[in-house]
């Protein structure tokens, strides 16, 4: 096939000889006064023969137009052709839907927010068993460690200096929680006691008598004078915190109450078991509101959003986040830290940092369920390497810093790399579900 300028060309030769191009010698021809005269030779290249059928009767531009018509339909049959062959292939490799190639919709979940990666900048140490417990004093200036050597000690938060150590329980202290509106210290531990150390005296002045084995976890109500206490003996214990005097046993679980939250609105309690439930309980009636049986483990820590009126539960199976006051089921992280979750908090910057007893520390953002970065705590030297784990893990008030009381009987301190920018400390990829799990 000729393209269009050499077509143009023969067409012009054609209209100026008025023959048909040939390769012999053209023809003579008669003048008007009956003489012979010898006709010049077409101007057609040599070596090819056509013929421009009706070129004398048809226009140059006709003739163009023509050309270039069969030449677009072409064109258009190819693509056709190309296209049909190529959504063929989708469908016979995806299968025979014609879904497999509608145009891919951008995905709804929410980006996550760019957070500063964290980094630690203090190991305190002066325990001599595992850390198991913190509590942060209101005012920032001070807090608390819990310890398995059965003593309590207060720390400085800005210099990490020894201040005061209390003795008092005769096994480990497994729980703290500091009153804001008293200058009260209360304590759990697994010899099945719940004190309540004075500050101002520095010496246990209430006892809470009850519990049927070791106590776990302790919380603290926001706006009522109520402590609530959970343990081995499967029930949370409501105790009036002047009287001493247990006001509710709430009993339903069937294991270890290990984890417990408070809130001035209903639910006003949350209770995590070892019976992998969680319980929202109506604290008037000392009923069950709600039981969640989304997890499949050990429910072992829950922390309550500052903001939201919506909290997250840590298990080993997964971390699953719920909307109260129902208990709405919201969605799981989208990362498993495939480890033991003893512990979990949230800053009011949305980032939910969560330790397991493997020693991984992972940091998330708490609108997206997207975990931006992931640390290994390193042991204090000449501890096991089984002593990586982290018990307990506490934001100060102001969201800034982070403590961690681990295994190898350290306190670690954590905060924010003031250097990182979005460009030299991106993160960890995102990658977004396909799909929504409900369970």
């Amino acid at each position: 096939m000729y393209n269009f300028s050499t077509i143009l060309l023969f067409e012009a030769a054609a209209l100026r000889n008025q023959v048909e191009p040939s390769n012999g010698p053209a023809p003579a021809r008669s003048s008007s006064n009956g003489a012979t005269v010898a006709r010049p030779e077409s101007r057609a290249p040599v070596g090819f023969s056509f013929e421009l059928h009706g070129a004398a009767s048809r226009p140059p531009w006709a003739l163009a137009l023509s050309c270039m018509g069969q030449q677009a339909d072409l064109v258009v049959f190819n693509a056709e052709r190309q296209t049909q062959k190529a959504i063929m292939d989708v469908i016979e490799e995806k299968g025979q839907s014609s879904a497999a190639v509608s145009r891919r919709l951008a995905s709804k979940w929410p980006r996550p927010k760019w957070h500063a990666p964290w980094k630690m900048y203090r190991v305190i140490s002066g325990h001599m068993g595992w850390v198991r417990s913190i509590a942060i004093d209101p005012s920032n200036e001070w807090f608390c460690t819990g310890s398995a050597d059965r003593t309590i000690k207060i720390w400085d938060m800005a210099s990490g200096q020894l201040k005061l150590t209390l003795t008092g329980h005769i096994e480990q202290v497994t729980g703290l929680a500091i009153s804001p509106r008293h200058p009260y210290m209360f304590s759990v531990g697994l010899d099945k006691m719940v004190k309540c150390w004075d500050l101002e005296q520095n010496k246990v002045i209430r006892n809470y008598h009850g519990h049927l084995s070791g106590v776990y976890s302790i919380c603290l109500h926001p706006t009522l004078d109520v402590i609530m206490t959970g343990g081995r003996d499967s029930v949370c214990r409501v105790w009036d915190m002047r009287t001493k005097v247990q006001v509710h046993c709430l009993g339903g679980h069937e294991q270890t109450v290990c984890s417990i939250l408070a809130q001035p609105t209903d639910p006003q309690v949350i209770t995590g078991s070892h019976d992998s439930t969680i319980k929202l309980w109506d604290l008037r009636k000392a009923r069950t509101m709600n039981t969640l049986t989304f997890h499949k483990k050990s429910v072992r820590a829950m922390a309550a959003h500052p903001h939201e009126h919506a909290f997250a539960s840590a298990s080993a199976d997964n971390i699953k986040k719920f909307a109260l006051p129902e208990g709405t089921f919201l969605h799981n992280t989208l990362q498993q830290q495939r480890a033991i979750v003893n512990t979990m908090a949230i800053n009011d910057e949305n980032v939910m940092v969560t330790g397991g007893d493997n020693g991984s520390l992972w940091f998330w953002d708490w609108t997206s369920g997207h975990c931006y970065q992931q640390n290994e705590t390193i042991a204090q030297p000449g501890s096991l390497e089984a002593e990586s784990g982290i018990y307990a893990a506490q934001f100060d008030m102001s969201g800034s810093r982070l403590i961690t009381a681990e295994a190898d009987k350290t306190i670690k301190m954590w905060k924010e790399d003031d250097r990182a920018t979005p460009e030299n400390s991106p993160g960890m990829l995102f990658r977004p579900p396909k799909d929504i799990k409900r369970y």
